[in-house]
């Protein structure tokens, strides 16, 4: 089989695909016609972020089987098309775990005694002693939000030093935080309110872009920041203006929302911000690392093995595939709905199959329910790659089936728990591919899953379903559908609207602020542009 590298990787990858008897062609800085000859007799292509995997390119591959890309980031690979193309596409996303982890590590370090700033002096001929006044991390607090793989590692070593770790993220287990010594909490404010130092491990989603502010940075007054996750996650101008005015003693960033950073970032401005230029990566062990796993992936996929790190969905057998097709997008919508309705730390996700799916191999739909709940939380998380996540987070999964069903032909449930309290989401499939959401908890509904969804639990009395849709027709949201339902007369009941656009705090406050509404939710789904 032949592999085209376009872009340079170690040569321990180079190495192990020769070894497994593939020929191997190196085309570095190839594009345009010249890229799209290069690939046109290739099995495989490996790519970093200087190559572009278009359409066009995967058209010209006729034999193309993987794309693998020797790092974390597919932006430049459109899946999509891919997948239409019938290509795998894998990444390397565990290479660099322990060199972004001690990258951060040593940020920690590097902030807390002020290292670049007093290297800098001295060089410039000032003997700075009395001037920095550093911050030891024994018996100090380590936040973490975002407690994944890099997460996980953070703790391990800056725990081993004598710092508690606090870490606030909604899909890992209690187990799992207790195998690391670390307290979870249930919001971000509590772990900035214990932190002495916050250190951020979360992909860059529209749920966390942002995420830390002006506001939370207050919380942490008297602390440091480090950030080696994905810039946007801090608001940079805020946390700039934070060291600068002293609510913070320092921060150490590498990533940020503009890369390369800009001159004019107000983070330049600002001598106890350290920066350095996306190195979280950069060093020699990770780079193999990445180059040989993304040889391993590409082995696999010519020996029609399991491709660990796929991130598009695997074939599946032509008899089957029809019968559980239409269960398959079903299934993450549940997860993606459930997932957002639940408060508190997930342990465990049953997907639970009645009637006649229950007779078919549902492997892949139960995947794909596991993306839909791991979404929010995970990079480029897929059917592939979900089973393996929620073992990384310690998320026990459950699959059971009933043959016999009252209601309806079909129904696929995803059930997301802590262990005490949980959310269901059932849904099944009317004729042809209609897909309906019909059963929250006890209440049975009749919902479109589609676009903006806003979920009310409110008492059953006369007037609130008006003063709901007042207070949406107030904000000039449009309700594109309605269904409701109730436990018993005059107990509560619950309603699902489909809206054209997504409500805003202040609308979910005028919600929450009358005293027949229990609780408000905003649900958002992918086709919700």
């Amino acid at each position: 089989m032949k592999v085209l590298v376009t872009d340079p990787i170690a040569d321990a990858g180079l190495e192990r695909l020769r070894e497994a008897g593939h020929e191997v062609e190196t085309a570095y800085e190839v594009a345009g016609d010249a890229l799209l000859d290069a690939v046109s007799d290739a099995h495989a292509l490996i790519v970093r972020s200087g190559t572009a995997v278009t359409d066009e390119v995967l058209s010209a591959a006729p034999d193309l089987v993987i794309v693998g890309r020797a790092g974390i980031g597919v932006d430049n690979i459109d899946i999509d098309a891919a997948t239409d193309h019938g290509v795998i596409v894998a990444n390397a996303p565990e290479g660099n775990v322990r060199a972004a982890s001690e990258h951060s590590v040593a940020m920690a370090f590097a902030t807390a005694r002020s290292i670049p700033q007093a290297h800098e002096r001295l060089k410039g001929g000032e003997w700075a002693k009395g001037d920095y006044m550093g911050t030891e991390v024994n018996h100090k607090t380590l936040g973490v939000v975002g407690f994944g793989r890099v997460g996980q590692e953070v703790a391990k070593r800056l725990g081993s030093l004598g710092m508690d770790i606090v870490t606030f993220d909604p899909y890992i287990s209690q187990e799992r935080a207790d195998q690391f010594g670390a307290e979870l909490v249930d919001s971000i404010d509590d772990c900035l309110d214990a932190a002495d130092v916050l250190t951020v491990h979360t992909p860059l989603t529209p749920e966390t872009e942002n995420m830390i502010g002006e506001e939370e940075l207050a919380k942490l007054e008297g602390g440091y920041v480090v950030n080696c996750a994905r810039g946007g996650i801090i608001d940079e101008p805020a946390l700039a203006q934070a060291v600068e005015d002293g609510t913070l003693k320092g921060a150490a960033v590498d990533v940020f929302a503009e890369e390369p950073l800009p001159e004019d970032s107000s983070l330049l401005d600002v001598e106890d911000v350290i920066v350095t230029p996306h190195l979280g990566a950069s060093t020699e062990a990770a780079q193999e690392n990445v180059a040989t796993s993304t040889a391993d992936q590409i082995i696999a996929a010519f020996d029609d093995e399991p491709v660990i790190n796929a991130l598009n969905a695997p074939s599946i057998d032509e008899s089957i595939f029809p019968q559980i097709r239409p269960y398959i997008e079903l299934a993450d919508t549940a997860g993606k709905i459930a997932v957002q309705l639940f408060d508190g730390q997930m342990s465990s996700v049953e997907v639970s199959y009645t009637g006649d799916i229950a007779n078919e191999d549902v492997e892949l739909v139960t995947a794909s329910a596991l993306k839909g709940v791991f979404a929010p939380s995970e990079y480029q998380v897929n059917a592939v790659n979900a089973p393996q996540v929620a073992e990384n987070r310690g998320i026990d999964v459950v699959e059971s089936k009933t043959r016999q069903s009252e209601d309806f032909q079909s129904l696929v449930t995803v059930t997301v728990s802590n262990g005490e309290d949980s959310v269901s989401v059932c849904g099944t499939q009317f004729a042809g591919e209609d897909p309906r959401i019909v059963r929250i908890d006890d209440y049975r509904v009749d919902a479109i899953p589609y676009g903006h969804m806003l979920v009310a639990r409110n008492r059953d009395v006369p007037g609130v379903i008006g003063f709901i849709g007042t207070v949406l027709g107030e904000a000039d949201l449009n309700i594109a559908g309605m269904f409701n339902a109730r436990e018993t007369i005059g107990g509560e009941a619950l309603s699902v609207y489909n809206l054209d656009d997504p409500p805003t705090k202040d609308v979910l406050e005028a919600l929450s602020d009358d005293d027949r509404i229990i609780e408000t939710k905003h649900i958002s789904l992918d086709n919700g542009e």
